[in-house]
């Protein structure tokens, strides 16, 4: 995810809108320190859940990152006017973690990212045909070998910023 990040990092320009979708722990706030990695930002890109957003500087004279994390928050573009967003966009990078159906009227063209997670599932049939899933080992805090943990990443385009541009290569 974090290489993904820099992948994408290198198409973003100030302006851009990118929405993050997919479960807790999917890799949303991963994805988004790789591309604070590649934009040159300082400060460390942690998950701004309890703060709902960070500025990150340049520190290499390009765009800064807004990092927004809209879980916490239940009610469309009106709450999310108080972060003055609309205000940060046009000289940023502005990423939105649960921000799908929340920030889409903030510009005319984003970047939607939608991260589908699975961590060692697997499916047996039994001799009378009902399913019957397994999971792969792993402690109750979630700490997996990653071996059997991977994402499948969907990278859509929407409005005239994204028109034509071929996005297929972000995908690892």
């Amino acid at each position: 995810m974090r290489e993904l990040g820099r992948r994408l990092a290198a198409l973003l320009a100030p302006g851009d809108l990118v929405l993050l979708t997919g479960e807790l722990g999917a890799g949303k706030t991963t994805l988004t320190r790789g591309l604070g990695e590649a934009l040159g930002v300082r400060g460390a890109v942690t998950s701004p859940t309890f703060v709902i957003a960070r500025v990150h500087p340049s520190l290499t004279g390009g765009p800064a990152l807004v990092h927004v994390d809209a879980y916490r928050l239940g009610g469309g573009l009106d709450e999310m006017e108080d972060l003055d967003l609309d205000v940060s966009l046009p000289e940023s990078v502005v990423v939105v973690e649960w921000g799908e159906g929340k920030v889409e009227d903030l510009s005319d063209a984003r970047l939607q990212v939608v991260i589908g997670r699975t961590i060692g599932e697997e499916r047996d049939r039994t001799a009378d045909g009902e399913s019957r899933e397994r999971v792969s080992p792993g402690g109750l805090d979630g700490e997996r070998d990653g071996a059997d943990d991977t994402r499948e990443v969907t990278v859509i385009g929407i409005g005239p910023r994204w028109a034509g541009q071929d996005l297929t290569p972000l995908v690892l």
